[in-house]
């Protein structure tokens, strides 16, 4: 049995590790949750018409919030949430994981399409928005791209494609903008890159829901490392020494309220954490 930080999510996306606590979206209850080393979780965000996904912090500390169906990036100071940028011109459909850089430059994705009533795949937008909450599409045609890193040098942006099954890398320019696409790895048959996150070994972890593992692999595509999990696997963050794995037996929105199942695992990383996030 894996060790568990915490159990009773109806989903958990988007973990970040900040400030020796692990931090989440659990978007069905419609939380952004802190985490503390022991397993105590405290409500840092509620939204009332809306659930969250990826997470990050502007230079001066504010917590960043992608709100997925209002397809907005939200503030909060500490004291009030407000909106940071309205995507919903941006965005083919639903937001969801995103990437905030050094300069508090937020790189966010969505769905592309209507996934939860099975309409036809179609490609998506990675949409940059500045500090300042100016956003424009900076890639265009891109499959459900869902987790996304920054290199420590601050040089390269990797995204997840989840329905691509690949990594796909962009060169980052001063001004932000993406070029030099390439893919960075495959994923191995019927894996798919679902939350992903980098370490200093230079290598990718990938939540893969589709079978039930996540996957380490350098660029060019070789496989390192395998943690096998029980049930899906949908995100994952690398805090310390510990690989913190977020598990649902359901991505079903009807069912992860109904089963509220999903938890933190945690199994031990071979590298410490890199980049951004």
């Amino acid at each position: 049995m894996p060790k568990l930080l915490v159990d009773g999510l109806m989903f958990g996306e988007g973990p970040r590790w900040r400030e020796n606590s692990l931090w989440l979206s659990d978007m069905h209850a419609q939380q952004v949750l802190r985490v503390s080393q022991t397993g105590e979780a405290e409500v840092i965000v509620e939204l009332a018409n809306d659930q969250p996904s990826g997470l990050g912090w502007l230079p001066n500390g504010d917590l960043l919030i992608v709100s997925m169906t209002e397809r907005t990036l939200l503030r909060y100071d500490g004291v009030e949430l407000s909106i940071h940028a309205d995507l919903s011109e941006l965005a083919s459909w639903y937001c969801n994981d995103m990437v905030v850089d050094q300069h508090g430059r937020a790189y966010v994705g969505n769905f592309g399409f209507d996934l939860h009533n099975r309409a036809p795949h179609a490609p998506a937008e990675l949409i940059c928005v500045e500090p300042n909450g100016k956003a424009r599409v900076v890639a265009g045609d891109v499959m459900f791209p869902n987790g996304t890193v920054i290199t420590p040098d601050g040089k390269t942006l990797i995204v997840g494609e989840s329905f691509g099954g690949k990594l796909t890398a962009f060169d980052i320019d001063d001004s932000g903008d993406l070029s030099n696409r390439r893919v960075w790895a495959e994923l191995p048959d019927r894996a798919v890159p679902d939350g992903i996150c980098l370490d200093a070994g230079g290598g990718i972890w990938s939540a893969s829901p589709s079978t039930n593992e996540c996957i380490r692999q350098i660029e060019g595509g070789e496989v390192t490392h395998r943690v096998e999990l029980e049930r899906g696997g949908f995100a994952c963050m690398i805090g310390g020494d510990n690989l913190y794995v977020l598990t649902s037996s359901s991505s079903v929105p009807a069912e992860c309220k109904a089963n509220r199942d999903a938890r933190v695992e945690i199994y031990n990383a071979p590298y410490p954490a890199a980049g951004w996030p």
